[in-house]
């Protein structure tokens, strides 16, 4: 597993039906990294990508996709047609399509509340904001998120 944090936000971007009118901005972006990173934990017992997550004021944060796509602002993320999508295997593009599913539906504000009543989060930002979530963190809550 491990793909670039860039690529799987482009992925995400790409991925959001802007057509219809949707639209994905850094907050819900960051949201998104993070439900999928817990949910690949979860599951597969392997981490999507390697960058850390942290615990930022507004909810759960990859530094390093947070900085790229900061040009955008609070507004929309406008893809430039030049990104290339990666394949995930059939096992893991099931996985991310579910979680784009069940949580792409929501604002980023609503997806930042739902965030800071979970543990990851929550345990993290009260011991050290803006610190990393650690992977183990996320692994026992996500486990208990998984419809057996």
């Amino acid at each position: 597993m491990n793909y670039s944090v860039i690529d799987i936000a482009n992925k995400v971007i790409t991925g959001t039906n802007i057509s219809q009118g949707d639209t994905i901005s850094n907050l819900k972006l960051q949201k998104m990294l993070y439900y999928l990173q817990g949910f690949f934990l979860a599951v597969f017992d392997q981490k999507l990508f390697n960058n850390p997550i942290e615990a930022w004021q507004y909810g759960p944060v990859v530094r390093d996709a947070y900085f790229h796509f900061s040009k955008f602002g609070q507004g929309a993320i406008i893809p430039s047609g030049n990104e290339e999508i990666i394949s995930l295997s059939p096992k893991e593009n099931t996985l991310f399509n579910e979680v784009m599913t069940e949580f792409g539906q929501y604002s980023a504000i609503k997806l930042m509340h739902m965030t800071h009543d979970e543990l990851p989060w929550k345990k993290t930002w009260y011991e050290n904001p803006q610190g990393i979530i650690p992977d183990e963190l996320l692994i026992e809550y996500f486990k208990t998120q998984i419809e057996e």
